[in-house]
């Protein structure tokens, strides 16, 4: 009778997920005929699009997108569609549109991998103008994005544009060093895996195996290191740190323009005012908050960055400083990529910090580890912490003897940077109030 029950819970499950591979797939070849059919769009060919604007001397706007993506699908929409908010901008423009990882230049595609829409402006000389795209939170996109800022930052690309080449030193630095590998399917992690293209007349199945997703062009990067038994580098456990981890808090709907300001943040000590227009930073204009990302990601363990900012009708130059550690001041726990970090780190569990009336309920100290498991991975080696004997609800107080773990990133982090795969790991938990010492095991 068990396993009557259990093969028919294994074939229910099965036919959840082909429904939900096929409306996913469905979603795909539905975008490229709707696409394709509109004429304005060139799919999935960025060589034709460099190539037409050469001819036309047209900047290029080269949208990246995961289709199947919740988040940002309203902008996307609004893009593609040529929503009358920037139809007339978008006429001014070669536009590209890709949507997919497979075959991605890298040493030119390099932004937040974690973003399910990113737009590059370009000269047909492969100039980079600027990036638009940003994302804080896995679904929501509603406080970094706006179809108004995409209009800003076209607008911005296409004044750069007419001062072309008067302004390519100034955009120099808006390209990265050479990646750790060309194209995503070239990586040690997903080479012999994925093509350089989609496989689009192939069958649903296939098709959603052919895809590689940017998520994993992330993942592949800390693969790098992991595989090495490196640690994994702050900037690529930590990438394209969001500007609010360092108190800005920018208006979706302009071009880089401040709408508020965190209390005792860095930008606060720095001098940074509600209104103010950041014109540069570190030399590079902007024209989005992705190209604030750009230069933090870029910015070592330690800086001082002169952003050049407009306030009141005057520019006047103010000085960011970040210390050591101020990338970890940013959150990870949203990225999809992260997911593969809780495999490795906490077997699957994700976490969520304890609220402050909570954690007073329970006398946990301010500045002391409280961590809620809020979901256990329940298949392979996502379940490893299911197997291990953790709860949903469980509180972590203590994770390998370490009390200040504070946030899900600073677990995640400690875990891949100071244990091993392999490692056997005391974990403390609360449990209705009781202390429970489970073991946590390392992974790949």
């Amino acid at each position: 009778m068990h396993r009557i029950l259990l093969a028919a819970a294994i074939a229910g499950s099965l036919a959840v997920t082909a429904s939900a591979q096929n409306k996913r797939e469905n979603k795909v070849r539905a975008d490229r005929y709707k696409v394709t059919q509109k004429g304005y769009w060139i799919y999935n060919d960025l060589q034709q699009g460099i190539d037409r604007a050469k001819r036309t001397g047209k900047p290029l706007l080269v949208v990246l997108r995961c289709i199947p993506c919740q988040a940002c699908a309203q902008l996307d929409s609004q893009v593609v569609e040529r929503d009358e908010t920037v139809k007339k901008l978008l006429d001014q423009f070669v536009c590209v549109r890709i949507v997919h990882a497979n075959g991605l230049d890298l040493s030119l595609f390099q932004y937040d991998y974690d973003q399910s829409f990113a737009a590059f402006f370009l000269n047909a000389d492969k100039t980079i103008y600027g990036r638009y795209g940003t994302r804080s939170h896995q679904r929501e996109s509603k406080d970094d994005v706006h179809i108004d800022g995409f209009a800003r930052a076209l607008e911005g690309a296409l004044a750069l544009h007419k001062q072309y080449p008067a302004v390519k030193k100034s955009l120099l630095a808006k390209h990265g060093g050479k990646p750790l590998f060309p194209v995503p399917e070239k990586s040690a992690m997903l080479r012999g895996k994925y093509g350089p293209k989609l496989k689009y007349e192939s069958n649903n199945a296939t098709l959603s195996r052919s895809c590689i997703h940017c998520h994993q062009v992330g993942e592949a990067q800390r693969h790098v290191f992991r595989s090495q038994g490196k640690p994994i580098p702050e900037k690529v456990l930590f990438p394209y740190p969001h500007p609010k981890a360092i108190g800005l808090i920018m208006d979706p709907k302009e071009m880089a323009t401040v709408k508020a300001v965190k209390t005792g943040s860095l930008a606060a000590e720095a001098g940074v005012r509600v209104g103010d227009k950041i014109v540069s930073l570190e030399g590079q204009p902007l024209l989005s908050i992705a190209d604030i990302q750009w230069v933090l990601h870029n910015t070592g363990e330690t800086a001082k960055l002169n952003a050049v900012v407009k306030r009141k009708g005057t520019q006047q130059t103010i000085v960011l400083t970040l210390p050591k550690g101020w990338r970890r001041l940013d959150t990870i726990a949203w990225r999809a990529s992260s997911w593969s970090l809780r495999r490795m780190g906490t077997g699957g569990l994700r976490l969520e910090s304890l609220p402050a009336a909570e954690r007073k309920r329970l006398d946990i100290a301010d500045g002391r580890m409280a961590l809620r498991v809020q979901h256990v991975g329940q298949y392979g080696t996502h379940a490893a912490a299911k197997r291990a004997g953790f709860r949903k609800g469980d509180v972590l107080i203590s994770f390998d003897g370490k009390t200040d773990l504070q946030r899900d990133s600073d677990l995640l982090e400690y875990a891949v940077n100071h244990r091993k795969a392999g490692d056997k790991v005391p974990v403390v938990v609360l449990r209705d109030r009781r202390k429970v010492t489970l073991t946590l095991p390392m992974q790949d």
